[in-house]
């Protein structure tokens, strides 16, 4: 099982997961108010994936592990390679990103889990060109295309949030499948395309 999460505010009803069985895709969305991180922990617990790709920063830049000879506080060589929003930025959600693996790892530690980033795929698929995030009524063409690229049947999806997650499913399968590329350090922290 292979999961892709768009990982949002925690009661903003914005956290999407996508899953693959079959080669079917399902989307589930949380609601507004309800915790974004236990709606994750129990489909996690009820999928038991193998591979997991969520949309969040994972780690901090290196300069805050002790080791570190880097310089950088605010950017990861892999956000840097990506144009990525600093793992800083974003604060409160890449602390609950943090914890959100350290919690899966801790009941299932044979699962993978990947920082994925699927601004960085949309481009490389040239989803932009079809107004990808700009308007809700490309949402369809884009699917048609994320669906020619990989054979899975897609549901129609109403937002953004869960065509990313689908995304973010998609760069888990490509990481199956030997087809993603990973961006960064393992030791800071890679982002996967």
């Amino acid at each position: 099982m292979i999961v892709g999460i768009d990982f949002g505010a925690k009661l903003a009803g914005t956290t999407a997961i996508a899953f693959l069985e079959n080669h079917q895709v399902s989307v589930l969305q949380t609601q507004k108010r309800q915790d974004a991180d236990m709606f994750l922990l129990q489909w996690i617990a009820k999928l038991q994936p193998t591979i997991i790709g969520i949309d969040a920063p994972l780690s901090l830049p290196a300069i805050y592990s002790n080791t570190s000879t880097e310089t950088d506080f605010f950017y990861r060589k892999a956000d840097k390679l990506l144009g990525a929003m600093s793992p800083l930025f974003l604060g409160g959600l890449t602390a609950r990103a943090m914890q959100l693996k350290f919690q899966i790892l801790q009941k299932y530690p044979t699962t993978t889990i990947l920082e994925v980033y699927p601004a960085a795929l949309a481009q490389r698929w040239k989803l932009y060109e079809l107004n990808y995030k700009k308007d809700l009524q490309a949402v369809k063409p884009v699917l048609e295309h994320i669906q020619k690229e990989l054979l899975f049947t897609l549901p129609n999806l109403p937002n953004w949030h869960q065509v990313d997650a689908v995304l973010a499913l998609c760069t888990a399968w490509r990481y199956q499948q030997n087809l993603a590329e990973s961006f960064g350090e393992a030791k800071e922290g890679e982002i996967w395309v």
